[in-house]
């Protein structure tokens, strides 16, 4: 996870909640704060931490490292496709949030993939 997190500098976050009391959020300006780029990807709003709002990953033009879900477990069954097809290089999901159906297919298609584990945990666990 280190190293993942040391060679990514970009990540999408699926399910970021322009409400600044969600985990999302918290998590989103944290990793913004550490110098990530993020894309907000959420059904609605035009700007969530004062970056553009995408409403699927793949409107995203440029290159994604980590794609991160703030969404239910089954809903990992069709993101992982869509992280697949964007050649991002890790899909994680957030703590509590587990899908084996998903990381069966993310590790076959060569991508890493982390599962019930707090992406900002980790990254004050390993930089701080």
């Amino acid at each position: 996870m280190k190293s993942i997190l040391q060679n990514a500098k970009t990540i999408a976050i699926v399910g970021l909640s322009p409400d600044q009391s969600k985990p999302s959020h918290k998590v989103a300006k944290y990793m913004q704060e550490k110098g990530y780029k993020i894309y907000p990807i959420y059904p609605k709003f035009d700007t969530i931490l004062n970056e553009k709002v995408y409403r699927n990953l793949s409107d995203i033009k440029d290159e994604i490292d980590i794609v991160v879900m703030f969404r239910k477990g089954e809903f990992a069954d069709v993101l992982v496709d869509e992280v697949i097809e964007k050649g991002a290089k890790t899909f994680w999901l957030q703590l509590d949030i587990t899908n084996e159906n998903a990381k069966e297919k993310a590790l076959k298609n060569g991508l890493n993939f982390i599962q019930d584990k707090c992406i900002m945990i980790e990254h004050m666990r390993y930089f701080n």
